[in-house]
């Protein structure tokens, strides 16, 4: 039998496992909230941004953590270029012409990413954080890297909840969700806010994709993995909730870390269980957004 402390251990390391999906989760919570799309391709820009890390730290000799300040403005950059160049074409009444596109542009990076980085897997060097630890109690201790991995999180979803219900751009946001044709007719180039509204994904995206780097191995093909783990956390967190995304990637990160302890097979089986759990029972998620 596990003893009870092994088991807090096993909870509280699912947690804050759950501080990365939330990550995951944040882009595309702002994303479907403002505009209403679905980023197929989210996931590959997670690994995408992994991969940019990796050459900050190679071409500049800066830590991973240090890579941010290159990483993230880049991805920032990229993602308004993204929306203005492709993805407002594809924005409409009609869903699938943006799934397609994003589903399209999901292969185009893999396929990038395996030519100029191979399939071989990479991971960030973090140093001496990667095992200091902080003890709690006897047969508790809580790793410093995942420790602020989970603070980070919170921090990054206090940011978009700030900016989103405390500033003229999260104003914008919400006048273009709301209305688009009334938000225009009130001077708003919705365009622009859609090309900033993926910015501020793209943002998040990066500091998500640097923790992800520097939490295990990666390669070209995982980002569907992480897109799924993304899409589960809004889901069970409630779509257009921002909290509702950690509350979503603890639950996920737990169901992950119990399982793997039953059994190591069981492990994302666990999680996708508790998914669908919470879906059945709640089908619009614990915490959704009201309208």
């Amino acid at each position: 039998m596990v003893p009870l402390m092994e088991w807090v251990n096993i909870i509280l390391q699912g947690a804050l496992l759950g501080g990365l999906y939330a990550m995951f989760a944040a882009g595309l919570s702002l994303i479907f909230g403002v505009m209403r799309l679905v980023n197929i391709a989210h996931g590959d820009l997670i690994v995408l941004a992994a991969y940019l890390s990796l050459l900050a730290t190679d071409a500049f000799g800066l830590g991973p953590m240090t890579s941010l300040l290159v990483v993230v403005p880049l991805m920032a950059v990229i993602g308004y270029t993204l929306q203005r160049g492709i993805l407002n074409q594809t924005l409409g009444p009609d869903l699938l012409p943006p799934l397609l596109v994003t589903f399209g542009l999901s292969i185009i990076i893999q396929n990038g990413l395996l030519e100029l980085f191979t399939a071989d897997s990479r991971r960030l060097q973090a140093g001496a954080v990667e095992v200091a630890s902080l003890h709690v109690a006897d047969g508790l201790s809580i790793g410093v890297l995942p420790l602020l991995q989970f603070v980070t999180a919170i921090a990054v979803i206090a940011v978009l909840q700030l900016v989103f219900y405390r500033t003229a751009l999260g104003r914008a946001f919400r006048a273009t969700s709301d209305d688009q044709d009334v938000a225009q007719l009130m001077g708003l180039d919705n365009r622009h806010v859609f090309g900033l509204a993926m910015a501020l994904s793209l943002a998040v995206v990066a500091i998500a994709g640097i923790f992800l780097a520097v939490r295990t191995n990666f390669d070209p093909a995982i980002g569907p993995a992480r897109l799924i783990f993304g899409f589960e956390a809004v889901i069970i967190g409630g779509l257009g909730s921002m909290w509702g995304t950690l509350a979503g990637g603890i639950i996920l990160g737990v169901a992950q870390a119990i399982g793997a302890q039953l059994d190591p097979g069981w492990q994302l089986l666990a999680g996708h269980i508790a998914f669908l759990i919470i879906l059945a029972i709640k089908p619009d998620g614990l915490f959704p957004k009201v309208q």
